[in-house]
C-alpha cells in the first residue's frame, strides 16, 4: 500500500503545481492589466490639459495608444507582485496552503511554483524592451513633440560642438599659393532627431568666431544621407578617418553682423558633415528609455569609442538587463507576505501591503538612480542595491516560517 502510495505521489504533485501555478498565473495577469488600464485611463484625462489647435483629443488618443507598451513594461514588476500575493492569498483563505504544507510540501517549492508562471512576464518584459518600445515610442514621440521651429529648443536630441578650419591661400610673406589651414571658431550644433534609415530632422546651427561672438545661426527643416567621404588625415580614431554628409533641405541662414545688423536669407539646400555614421547619430538623438537593450549597448560601446560616457544610458541599460531580476525578488517578497499571514491578516490588507512595498521599491529604484547620475557611482551596484535588498528580505521572512 505504501509503494503504491509513493508511485502516485510525483502525479499528484504534478497537478498541485500546475493548480498553484495557474492559479497565480490567472492573479498575475489580473493585476498586471488592471494596473495597466488605470495608467492608461489616467494617462488621457491628463493628456486633455494639454489640447491645443493642432493637438486634439484623437491625437491625444493616439499618443497614449502608442505610449502603452511603455505603461505595460513600467508595471510588470508591480503587478507580478501584486498578483502572486492576490493568488497564493486565495489559497490561503481556503486554507489550501495550510494543507500543502501539512502534507510535506515546503514553502520553498510553493514558491519555485510560483515563480514559473513570473518567468512568463520576464520574458514579455524583455520582448517589449527589445522590439516594442523603439519603435512605439519614436511615434508617440511625433505625435506629441514640440514645434522644432522654435527660437528656443528643448534639451532632447542631439547637442555637440564642433571645431570649425578654413583654407586660406597665399599671404604676404609667401607669393605661392600655398594651403594654410586655419582656426575659424566653433560650431554648436543641434540635431532633433534621426531615424535608422539616415534621416534627420530639424537641425540647427550656431557658429562663433574665435573669439566667441556669434556669426551665423542656420536652421534647417530636416536632411537626408548622401554618403561618406575619406578624410586626408592620418587620424587615430576610425571614427574620424570619414566624413558623413547630409543634404539639408529648406535651410534658413540669419547672419549677425557687426553693431548687431542682421541678414536673413533662405536657401533649398545645404550639406552638414559629421565623424560618424548614420546609425550613432539615430543613438545620440534617441533618448535612454526609448531605446532597446541592444541598442543601449550599441551606445555605450560607441561612447567608449569616443572617449565618453553617458551615465543617463548605462543607467537605463543595467535596469532593464536587470529588470527579470527585480520581478523575481518582488514574487519572493509577496509570497513571504502570504506565508508570514495565512491566519491573522486578510487578503485585503496583505494585497495594500504588497502595492505599498511595490511602491516603495519603485521610489527605491528612481532614488538609487538620481544618486548614481548626481555621483557618478557606478549604475551597476545602484541597481542592484534594491534587487538584493528585496531578494534578502524575502527570503529572510520565508525563512522564518520554515
Amino acid at each position: 500500500m505504501r509503494s503504491l502510495l509513493s508511485k502516485n505521489q510525483p502525479a499528484k504533485l504534478q497537478v498541485l503545481s500546475r493548480y498553484v501555478k495557474v492559479n497565480a498565473l490567472l492573479a498575475i495577469i489580473a493585476a498586471v492589466l488592471g494596473l495597466w488600464a488605470l495608467q492608461i485611463l489616467f494617462s488621457y484625462l491628463a493628456e486633455l490639459d494639454a489640447l491645443t489647435d493642432s493637438y486634439t483629443m484623437s491625437d491625444a488618443l493616439k499618443y497614449i495608444l502608442y505610449r502603452s507598451p511603455y505603461f505595460l513594461e513600467e508595471f510588470i514588476p508591480t503587478g507580478a507582485l501584486l498578483g502572486a500575493v492576490v493568488g497564493l492569498g486565495l489559497l490561503a483563505n481556503k486554507s489550501e496552503l495550510i494543507v500543502m504544507r501539512a502534507s510535506g510540501i515546503s514553502v520553498y517549492r510553493i514558491v519555485g511554483w510560483v515563480l514559473q508562471p513570473a518567468l512568463v512576464f520576464v520574458l514579455l518584459a524583455l520582448a517589449i524592451n527589445q522590439f516594442v518600445l523603439p519603435h512605439t515610442n519614436q511615434l508617440a514621440n511625433e505625435i506629441n513633440s514640440e514645434g522644432s521651429s522654435s527660437l528656443v529648443t528643448s534639451v532632447r536630441g542631439y547637442w555637440t560642438v564642433q571645431p570649425r578650419f578654413k583654407t586660406v591661400t597665399g599671404n604676404a610673406s609667401n607669393t605661392a599659393d600655398t594651403p594654410n589651414v586655419q582656426p575659424d571658431g566653433s560650431d554648436i550644433l543641434y540635431i532633433d532627431y534621426a531615424d535608422v534609415q539616415g534621416n534627420i530632422g530639424a537641425v540647427k546651427r550656431w557658429h562663433l568666431d574665435n573669439n566667441g561672438h556669434l556669426q551665423t545661426a542656420i536652421h534647417a527643416e530636416g536632411g537626408k544621407y548622401i554618403g561618406r567621404q575619406p578624410v586626408n588625415t592620418a587620424s587615430a580614431k576610425p571614427s574620424e578617418q570619414y566624413r558623413y554628409e547630409w543634404q539639408l533641405s529648406n535651410m534658413t541662414k540669419l547672419i549677425i553682423n557687426q553693431g548687431f545688423n542682421t541678414t536673413q536669407a533662405k536657401s533649398s539646400s545645404d550639406t552638414l558633415s559629421l565623424p560618424f555614421a548614420p546609425e550613432s547619430v539615430y543613438l545620440l538623438t534617441r533618448q535612454a528609455e526609448d531605446l532597446s537593450l541592444t541598442q543601449l549597448y550599441a551606445h555605450r560601446q560607441f561612447m567608449r569609442q569616443q572617449g565618453q560616457r553617458s551615465l543617463t544610458h548605462e543607467l537605463a541599460f543595467w535596469q532593464k538587463l536587470l529588470s527579470p531580476l527585480s520581478i523575481l525578488s518582488l514574487v519572493i517578497v509577496a509570497c513571504s507576505f502570504v506565508f508570514g499571514s495565512l491566519r491573522t491578516h486578510s487578503l485585503g490588507l496583505r494585497i495594500v501591503v504588497a502595492l505599498l512595498f511595490g511602491l516603495l521599491f519603485s521610489y527605491i529604484q528612481d532614488l538609487v538612480g538620481f544618486v548614481s547620475l548626481a555621483t557618478g557611482f557606478s549604475p551597476l551596484l545602484m541597481v542592484l542595491l534594491p534587487i538584493i535588498a528585496s531578494t534578502i528580505l524575502g527570503g529572510y521572512l520565508l525563512k522564518k516560517q520554515m
